[in-house]
């Protein structure tokens, strides 16, 4: 029988999506927003979870440039709430879960950049990197079996904030769009996503750290310029930038992508190439109308 899964933060895009995938695979599912379930408060978790769920946390401070300014919340969302969580597992014998990011990485290199592994020595730059990283050094100190989960530069297409939806939007309009062409990362389609935390909730996926992001590297530009491939606007109307014409007060790596061969080798599927992944999830909204 399908284990239970219990989704912390499911009012969010990947909690959402989560939810929808686990209950058409016959899971049942407990999806709990974080007004119901505030993960910072320790006494919470224990009336939401019992023995043999897998619990799935969903929930952060994600205000990447805000965390600057609101560095105690943030370290309560991402650092000591997920410590609480694994508490509680550990303590009712469930799994769990964590999802983490590829902002824990300084994007840094001796070399030549290349996608970042399960092994590489972490290096945050910002407060939200510093956070996620001690959240996930609290959740396998508290519970060694826990699987952490990092992915990177999440999206749906849809008519949603995330980057590919503006860019769809922007498709839609006229005129030119200056996309930023020296931040690299890894676009992940959320529902891939998904469908690699199922298969970790399913059990056989090794630990404690596992990548999961659509395979290839992109800068921001390439992913802007995909979408309008996609959508049959002119590529040409998104214009590559420097990230200094568009000042952030967080630092972000200028190369964050993540690699799939660690994580194949703990039983992980491979994430398909970003380039499909986007090219489906776009078809599956279609375009906007073309707007004046």
């Amino acid at each position: 029988m399908a284990a239970r899964i219990v989704i912390a933060g499911a009012g969010g895009l990947v909690g959402r999506v989560l939810a929808g995938q686990a209950r058409a695979r016959g899971h049942d599912v407990v999806a709990l927003t974080s007004a119901q379930w505030d993960i910072t408060d320790p006494a919470a978790a224990e009336a939401h979870i019992a023995a043999g769920d897998v619990v799935v946390n969903c929930a952060a401070f994600t205000k990447v440039d805000a965390a600057e300014e609101q560095s105690d919340r943030a370290h309560a969302v991402n650092a000591v709430a997920p410590a609480h969580l694994a508490k509680a597992c550990a303590r009712v014998g469930a799994a769990l879960i964590h999802l983490s990011t590829d902002y824990v990485f300084s994007g840094v290199f001796e070399e030549e950049p290349r996608p970042y592994d399960v092994a590489d020595p972490t290096g945050p730059l910002s407060v939200y990197g510093r956070t996620k990283l001690a959240g996930e050094q609290a959740v396998l100190a508290a519970l060694p079996d826990a699987r952490v989960v990092r992915t990177a530069w999440i999206y749906e297409g849809g008519d949603g904030t995330d980057f590919a939806a503006v860019m769809r939007r922007a498709a839609a309009g006229t005129g030119t769009v200056d996309v930023v062409a020296d931040q690299i990362g890894s676009p992940t389609y959320v529902g891939d996503l998904c469908s690699a935390l199922l298969q970790i909730a399913d059990g056989g996926v090794g630990g404690p750290v596992l990548h999961a992001a659509n395979t290839g590297a992109a800068s921001r530009f390439e992913q802007a310029r995909a979408v309008f491939t996609a959508l049959g606007a002119d590529p040409y109307r998104v214009r590559p930038v420097n990230s200094d014409r568009h000042p952030r007060p967080a630092p972000r790596p200028r190369y964050s992508a993540l690699a799939s061969a660690g994580s194949a080798e703990l039983g992980l599927h491979p994430l398909r190439p970003w380039r499909d992944a986007l090219a489906e999830a776009i078809a599956t909204f279609g375009p906007l109308p073309s707007t004046p």
